[in-house]
């Protein structure tokens, strides 16, 4: 309702009775209409946020929501819920500021985050994987599309071939970050309701393979097995490779290898393709090279568009050292029909190394978010190639 601005006045001494009248009409209509003054700030109530839920009451409303899933007894998920306990460590590494967290990938220098993971002894142990599974990885590469040595890189990677799976218990590891993620992460809530939903994967996974979930043990993130599939992933994933009806990526290796194969050919592998090229960048602009890059690893331009920007690839470009995967690089250019990411590899205060990612590198950092891990698991995988085809 609109407001009156200007003074409403009466001649003095005509009508005071009427005056008196009017005057009480307006205030009763001001009044209506203007509402009171707002009390001052340190006066006024502020809403009183309602208190985060305790452990034991999310696992009481986890225990409801799942009360009625036909895939779960409600009695075993209670009894399974009520043994789980809070996991100082896995609180701290997932905790923002702590550097143990996830440092594949946040790792600043391409060159020292290789070294660490691309040893000689984990090639060798790689070799010793090959030349054990060599027909069943010949087989998930036939099936998939995936190369062997790609397969290679991402077990090497993850559990040293199985040597290493995790040794905390998957079902303290899920409740901490389900009921009890660190606050200080930005997206702490967007977190925890993952990790919630991973708990109830985690039970249905269990029970539906007659897994004991009091016993199983696997990352401080509830990653398990030789490939280090969180629970959903190993139920959307997984496969029975060896045929034995049933899907074991703790015990059988054949089932690991299979269902890494076909984790990567779900997000996008390409048979045949190259995971990535060598590139020079000397007749790309500052303008360019800044367009280059903003999609970061998302492979967002056609070959067209990269000569237009002046990228060189294939024979004119200078190789990424130390050397490249058969299957990882080519030198004939790139094929036509396929997108690719400018990825920049930093190398700490040094100058920093750029590839040429296609949609097959891309498929390796769903395994993975980070450009470091991948181009990693693709030296792992070619230097276990090279050496198990030489010594054979």
């Amino acid at each position: 309702m609109a407001r009156t601005t200007g003074p409403f006045r009466l001649k003095t001494g005509s009508l005071p009775l009427l005056a008196t009248v009017l005057t009480l009409a307006l205030s009763s209509h001001a009044v209506a209409a203007t509402p009171p003054p707002a009390a001052p700030a340190h006066l006024q109530t502020q809403p009183v946020p309602a208190a985060p839920l305790s452990w034991a009451e999310q696992v009481e409303q986890l225990k409801a929501e799942l009360r009625h899933d036909p895939d779960l007894s409600a009695a075993w998920v209670a009894r399974v819920l009520d043994s789980a306990s809070r996991n100082a460590r896995v609180h701290r590494l997932m905790t923002p500021s702590s550097s143990s967290a996830s440092y594949a990938s946040t790792a600043p220098d391409w060159q020292e985050y290789r070294q660490r993971l691309v040893t000689q002894e984990r090639i060798n142990a790689g070799v010793q994987f090959w030349n054990q599974h060599r027909q069943t990885l010949q087989q998930a590469s036939e099936a998939t599309g995936v190369p062997a040595e790609v397969i290679v890189g991402i077990i090497g990677i993850e559990t040293s071939y199985g040597r290493n799976t995790g040794n905390i218990r998957v079902l303290d590891a899920l409740a901490t970050l389900a009921f009890d993620y660190p606050q200080s992460h930005p997206r702490a809530a967007e977190r925890a309701d993952y990790f919630r939903r991973e708990l109830g994967h985690f039970l249905r996974l269990s029970q539906q393979n007659r897994l004991d979930p009091l016993s199983l043990r696997g990352s401080f993130a509830g990653a398990m097995g030789i490939p280090q599939f969180m629970p959903s992933s190993w139920m959307t994933y997984g496969v029975d490779f060896d045929r034995n009806g049933q899907t074991d990526l703790i015990g059988s290796t054949a089932d690991a290898i299979g269902s890494v194969g076909n984790y990567l050919q779900a997000h996008g592998w390409k048979r045949g393709q190259p995971a990535w090229q060598a590139v020079s960048l000397e007749k790309v602009n500052a303008a360019h090279l800044e367009t280059l890059l903003q999609p970061d690893i998302l492979p967002t331009f056609s070959a067209a568009q990269l000569r237009d920007m002046g990228v060189q690839t294939g024979a004119d470009s200078r190789p990424l050292q130390p050397g490249t995967a058969s299957n990882a690089a080519s030198t004939t250019g790139t094929p036509p029909g396929n997108l690719f990411a400018l990825v920049k590899l930093r190398n700490g205060d040094r100058a920093p190394q750029y590839i040429l990612g296609t949609e097959n590198f891309y498929a390796i950092t769903r395994y993975n978010q980070s450009s470091y891990y991948a181009m990693a698991v693709l030296e792992l995988g070619a230097s276990v190639a090279r050496q198990a085809t030489a010594t054979r």
